[in-house]
């Protein structure tokens, strides 16, 4: 079974295809995965291998070691674009998520003032006001929509119970230009059952969807990494191009590519 792939509460700097030099913030466990989706793709692998043993990182550790990484970085002159928050699982999750938000932003601005703020979110606590507070105060607010087919959602994100689409649509609504919507694009199948959410009513659906949140970049992109779901596949670069150049014209919201 792929496992997870971050062992730390901080990690990186790594190379990120939409947004450079990313510093992680993991607010997962190091040695399992917590999440509200379990998706085909994830590259910190299935839920089903379970949380670990370390628990979530308190906001008081997270804080000290970010504090004592930046130190470092700007005392070398190391470049930095961007702080993310990712990892194994959804940092929405973490029960101060909004107090570590309140942490970073006031770490950045005594390090690197100038280095934007990221947050990859499944936006399945969006209707969380604490949650929904603190992205809005994050540079980019990268909020996840893959498909408004509940049955590909069901193959492709496996979301946990409760998880209503439209509901997600009107609070991703919410934000506005104060959001960015991401979109994994993918095919192939599990299980015995075909997914794809590049076909033409799929895309469709989702163009409308976009057009109703009217979000400030739409990011679209494919599978990078050994997905644990093998069986799916990398969508080549230029239907990736072309896809994007249906968005932008339709939408009239800057698209971004990442194949």
């Amino acid at each position: 079974m792929q496992r997870v792939l971050f062992h730390s509460t901080i990690f990186g700097p790594i190379r990120s295809r939409r947004l450079g030099s990313s510093l992680g913030i993991n607010l997962m466990p190091d040695d399992g995965k917590i999440c509200s989706f379990d998706c085909l793709y994830c590259e910190a692998g299935f839920n089903a291998q379970g949380p670990g043993t370390t628990g979530l990182p308190s906001r008081d550790d997270v804080r000290r070691m970010l504090d004592e990484r930046l130190c470092a970085m700007k005392e070398n002159g190391e470049p930095l674009d961007v702080i993310t928050f990712s990892g194994n699982g959804e940092p929405t999750l973490h029960p101060d998520f909004a107090g570590v938000v309140d942490d970073v932003i006031e770490l950045r601005d005594k390090y690197f003032p100038s280095v934007k703020i990221s947050v990859l979110t499944n936006s399945t606590r969006l209707g969380d006001k604490d949650v929904a507070a603190a992205l809005a105060k994050v540079d980019n607010n990268i909020m996840k929509l893959d498909s408004l087919n509940e049955r590909t959602v069901r193959i492709l994100d496996r979301p946990a119970p409760g998880f209503d689409i439209e509901k997600t649509v009107e609070r991703l609504a919410a934000f506005g230009k104060g959001g960015i919507v991401q979109t994994m694009l993918t095919r192939g199948s599990y299980n015995g059952e075909t997914v794809d959410n590049t076909t033409a009513e799929e895309l469709d659906a989702l163009i409308e969807a976009y057009k109703t949140i009217s979000p400030r970049e739409i990011m679209i992109y494919t599978i990078d990494r050994p997905a644990p779901a093998a069986t799916l596949e990398r969508i080549p670069r230029d239907e990736m191009e072309r896809i994007g150049n249906i968005i932008r014209t339709r939408t009239s919201i800057p698209v971004q590519v990442s194949c």
